[in-house]
């Protein structure tokens, strides 16, 4: 599908580099999904966070940041609120692997998590589990991803992401909320960006197992009856693009569908134990409730 955007449309530019490290995340496409946004909205939603990779591209004059799992949003407002802080969070558990096993300490961290789910831990979980994958048992919420093989970046390496990462979220809110309740919040004229688990490949994942893609459909046709933009990412195709995902997408809600390529899924390797990827291409679909 070619399409001719017009200055209605803007260019946005990612950061460089990842705060967290997050299966799923948007880093490398957020410029490509970010070009289909309008610039003439009000308020920026982000009601399932995560990595924050399209919120921080579009750095807006006006955002709210929002996820169900507190643990994150945590993370998130100790940046706005208190930058130095959450240096000082990612360092005192960094700090630990200095002659240490790294997958004991590892697992002594998230066994202290999994004991009190809690920001600074979470945030240590992030970066060095396996492909940032949080995974969790769905019968006691345990986290249960292993230690990854990666070695965890520096502090001084994780400090100036988090100077530039303030900065572009500098008028960002961060609240603790199920998507529904923003919904609630957005007004005519706002605009939001959904980055829920997908149907077919997050299962595993947190929130995953309670998310229904049938009950935001709802809620992004209510949003288009109040004149409030959606934009939805979403399952797309897999398999080098031989297999379309089969999706409950309503008719007449949505106006444009976009396919974006995000190249090999990191949760793929997990789930095949680290087999070739070759054939394992993977294409979003990105789904607008409004007109080019």
């Amino acid at each position: 599908m070619q399409l001719t955007l017009d200055s209605k449309f803007a260019t946005y530019t990612p950061p460089k580099s990842q705060l967290l490290k997050w299966v799923g995340n948007k880093q490398r496409f957020a410029s490509q999904i970010a070009r289909f946004f309008p610039i003439d909205f009000n308020t920026f939603y982000e009601p399932f966070l995560g990595s924050g990779a399209v919120m921080a591209t579009v750095a807006p004059n006006m955002g709210v940041g929002s996820d169900t799992f507190l643990p994150l949003i945590e993370i998130w407002q100790k940046l706005k609120s208190d930058p130095n802080g959450l240096i000082d969070w990612y360092a005192e558990n960094r700090n630990k692997l200095d002659g240490e096993n790294k997958v004991e300490v590892y697992e002594s961290i998230k066994a202290a998590f999994n004991a009190k789910h809690n920001g600074k831990d979470f945030l240590f979980l992030t970066r060095s589990c396996y492909g940032g994958i949080v995974r969790f048992r769905k019968s006691d919420g345990y986290m249960s991803t292993p230690c990854g093989p990666h070695t965890p970046i520096s502090v001084q390496s994780f400090a100036q992401r988090v100077k530039n990462w303030q900065g572009r979220m500098k008028n960002v809110n961060f609240i603790h909320a199920d998507y529904k309740d923003i919904f609630e919040l957005a007004k005519e004229g706002d605009l939001i960006y959904c980055d829920p688990p997908y149907s077919h490949s997050q299962g595993i994942l947190y929130g995953a197992q309670s998310f229904r893609l049938e009950d935001l459909f709802i809620e992004i046709e209510k949003a288009k009856n109040k004149g409030i933009r959606v934009a939805l990412s979403i399952d797309g195709s897999k398999k080098s693009g031989n297999y379309l995902c089969d999706l409950p997408i309503p008719e007449n809600v949505f106006e444009e569908e976009i396919f974006v390529s995000v190249g090999r899924s990191m949760l793929r390797r997990f789930q095949m134990e680290g087999q070739t990827l070759e054939k394992e291409l993977v294409s979003d679909r990105l789904l607008l409730n409004y007109s080019l």
